[in-house]
């Protein structure tokens, strides 16, 4: 198997995987989606609320608030599996204490540990009007995306066979058909007197192009063991780190089925 990086950003991460199957590429995708632990809020005490917004609406933007949730913000929090999780007192506490007119957004909370905060400043969460009061405490704690939305770190975690245009040279060439091309990545050349193709890998695979041949010159299929794997996270989590996570858990969980049958079936 060979894996080349074509780009990667504080946010997102698109690599090439060649000589693999697709049992294989999606276990890293679904792993990645829902067994990698982030942060977000839990529990929510909403003292006084005078807004317009229910409580539970408002508990929900709390919760779909994203928080840094790296390595070192992980570093000695309990997860969902340990017998201490679920204590209202163990985990990072957040406070919210406005009063109106304003729109209160995600820089209003006030974390009780510095590393762990909202990722973005900017997210509205209410709007105040004017004496209105907001009093809530909330406390965030570690899960995984296979409980809730709120704990997955991906926004996008997708993957796409390698895309594969060939050309039928037994007949006559219709430069029409890459006009065909809803993303642009055909360019007739009559001087050269073929059609080049821009960038393959932007392919959907839509075939608009074969669709538009009226004699069958253009063909796009796929190549059955190469991939292209793109990564996007909410910030909260570099997505190289939620990668290499998702990758250590399906590890764990092919040693654990290695150790099953080695020692037959006991346990």
């Amino acid at each position: 198997m060979e894996i080349e990086l074509k780009s990667q950003s504080d946010d997102e991460i698109v690599f090439i995987v060649r000589d693999a199957e697709v049992p294989f590429i999606n276990a890293i995708r679904r792993c990645a989606m829902v067994n990698v632990p982030k942060i977000a809020i839990e529990d929510v005490n909403i003292i006084r609320n005078d807004s317009a917004m229910f409580n539970e609406v408002l508990a929900h933007r709390l919760g779909l608030t994203p928080l840094v949730s790296d390595l070192d913000a992980l570093e000695g929090l309990s997860l969902p599996e340990d017998d201490d999780w679920g204590e209202y007192s163990n985990g990072i506490m957040f406070s919210l204490n406005e009063v109106g007119p304003k729109v209160v957004y995600s820089k209003d909370l006030i974390s009780s540990d510095s590393k762990i905060k909202p990722v973005y400043d900017t997210i509205p969460l209410v709007k105040l009007k004017e004496d209105e009061v907001l009093n809530i405490e909330a406390v965030a704690k570690v899960g995984y995306g296979k409980e809730h939305a709120k704990w997955m770190p991906t926004t996008v975690c997708a993957y796409k066979q390698y895309p594969e245009i060939t050309f039928n040279e037994d007949v006559e060439i219709d430069y029409d058909c890459a006009q065909a091309c809803p993303r642009g990545i055909l360019k007739s050349d009559r001087r050269s007197k073929k059609i080049k193709i821009l960038d393959i890998e932007d392919c959907a695979m839509c075939k608009s192009c074969v669709r538009a041949s009226t004699n069958g010159y253009i063909n796009v299929g796929y190549r059955e063991n190469d991939f292209i794997f793109r990564i996007e996270t909410d910030g909260s989590m570099p997505p190289k780190e939620v990668l290499l996570k998702a990758c250590e858990v399906l590890g764990e969980k092919a040693d654990k089925f290695i150790r099953f049958s080695e020692e037959g079936g006991s346990k």
